[in-house]
């Protein structure tokens, strides 16, 4: 095997306890190395070393599990997918997940499409645009029980973009790094506007990564005032306090 995934599985199933079987094994690695090939054209991710994207990619992304509970089922979708990550992860160890990637620059949707294709997973969408204009379409406002950002923003505008895409009492996952403590405390108010609150402050620890994560768990209890998410650009420009 190219990255040794005999080691990633005992890593998996060490850290998340995760039974990971031979074709789920080999999607993995055949998800490393079309990653490094496609890198080398379109500069996809800054990780593209083949052990980097087991732990920073891969592992990283299963963490989220910590935060969903084992055997997670229903509709997540992914903000900011990037590369896939870490919706695709979650989609190859549990295929019944109903899994809608949205990404806004296009070489990387092509990217989540042709590793789509090419493992026949079914069930996924991917919507090429901006969450802010997602976030007003009646097929994915207040109708997703999970919604995963990766650190692609600061806390009170992440909340801005997946609060109006969960329903109520849906949860969404927030990766983040060693100051996630500190960022939740800054969405405390865009939450209270966006009618969500912090739910868990989970610590991960990945091997060989040296700074302490976090996953930032936050619980839809309220509906969504229809003005949120802002247009495109907004959020970013003037988070929520």
């Amino acid at each position: 095997m190219v990255i040794g995934y005999e080691g990633f599985a005992k890593t998996a199933s060490s850290l998340l306890g995760l039974k990971l079987n031979p074709r789920q094994l080999e999607a993995f690695e055949w998800y490393a190395s079309e990653l490094v090939e496609w890198d080398r054209r379109f500069n996809l991710t800054a990780v593209t070393d083949l052990h980097g994207i087991e732990v920073k990619h891969f592992l990283d992304s299963l963490t989220c599990l910590q935060g969903m509970g084992p055997g997670p089922a229903g509709r997540m979708i992914d903000v900011g997918t990037g590369a896939g990550f870490p919706g695709l992860p979650l989609k190859i160890v549990f295929p019944r997940l109903e899994l809608t990637l949205v990404e806004s620059i296009g070489k990387k949707v092509e990217f989540c499409r042709h590793v789509v294709r090419s493992l026949r997973l079914e069930g996924v969408e991917i919507v090429h645009d901006r969450v802010e204009r997602i976030g007003h379409q009646s097929e994915h406002r207040g109708v997703y029980d999970w919604a995963l950002a990766r650190a692609v923003a600061s806390m009170p505008v992440l909340v801005e973009y997946i609060l109006p895409l969960l329903k109520l009492g849906g949860r969404g996952i927030i990766q983040k790094g060693d100051m996630g403590p500190a960022e939740a405390h800054t969405a405390e108010g865009a939450l209270r506007i966006l009618g969500g609150r912090v739910d868990q402050l989970i610590p991960i620890e990945l091997p060989t990564v040296v700074e302490c994560r976090y996953l930032v768990v936050v619980v839809k209890n309220a509906a969504t005032p229809d003005k949120y998410p802002r247009r495109p650009g907004i959020p970013g420009k003037r988070p929520l306090k």
